[in-house]
């Protein structure tokens, strides 16, 4: 692959992070395995890092603005952490035959979530005050937490698409919290996931450092727009791009 299209291939996924702060990450994997020919060995430990970079750098802007919710952030990883550790190790002994059908999934879950759009309520977790009950919701937040870990771990995506959700339908967060937050997840998911896969994954460190660069640089300048364009425009037109390459995901396992 060029470096201009691997170049590209970060500045979507620094785009995605940095705007809607979840589901760039989830074409990380095949612009990778497609386009640069890597095996999914190599190419799930290349997208945790320029997903941990990117997220990093969506998240600067957020953090001056106090958007980030640091203790329910410190819950999700909690329960994340562990599961993105035993998901690498999972995901190690799978082969491309089922990590790509798999990836395939998991990416036709993101796509129609962003096309149905942004969850909102009041949150499950809100007592009749608006209080947050710490008793029951700790328990569904460190499981929600660990799923998202587990997938991290596995297939190398940073589950910002499952995480925001839980977020505002859990706690009842505002999208720029639950955004915000969720990166914070989602930084600290990829580098637990980065960990468990670093000792078996031998990186190109050309196509990583500039995958990581375009991401990096498009996701600072994406996040400080977040609030000033069109986000269930760019949320659906990029969900739609996603669906469309489930299928040649899907094939690549029969290939």
């Amino acid at each position: 692959m060029s470096l201009a299209l691997t170049l590209l291939g970060g500045v979507v996924v620094g785009l995605t992070l940095g705007l809607l702060g979840a589901g760039g990450s989830v074409l990380a994997v095949p612009v990778l395995v497609y386009g640069a020919g890597q095996p999914m060995a190599v190419a799930i430990p290349t997208s945790l890092v320029v997903v941990a970079i990117s997220s990093a750098g969506a998240l600067v802007p957020r953090v001056g603005g106090g958007q980030v919710r640091w203790p329910v952030a410190a819950v999700f990883a909690a329960g994340g952490v562990p599961a993105a550790l035993a998901g690498a190790a999972l995901g190690r002994g799978l082969p491309d035959r089922l990590l790509l059908p798999g990836f395939a999934v998991v990416m036709a879950v993101v796509a129609v979530r962003m096309i149905r759009g942004g969850e909102t309520g009041g949150g499950a977790c809100r007592t009749t005050t608006g209080r947050i009950d710490h008793r029951h919701c700790l328990p569904r937040a460190l499981a929600a937490g660990a799923g998202v870990g587990l997938l991290t771990g596995v297939f190398g995506v940073g589950g910002g698409f499952a995480v925001v959700p839980a977020l505002t339908l859990l706690l009842g967060l505002p999208a720029t919290e639950a955004v915000a937050t969720s990166l914070v997840v989602i930084l600290i998911n990829s580098i637990a996931g980065f960990a468990g896969h670093a000792g078996g994954a031998d990186l190109d460190y050309g196509i990583t450092l500039t995958f990581a660069a375009g991401a990096l640089l498009t996701s600072l300048v994406a996040g400080r727009f977040a609030g000033r364009l069109p986000a269930d425009r760019v949320r659906r037109s990029f969900a739609w791009t996603v669906l469309a390459l489930v299928p040649v995901v899907a094939a690549g396992a029969f290939v």
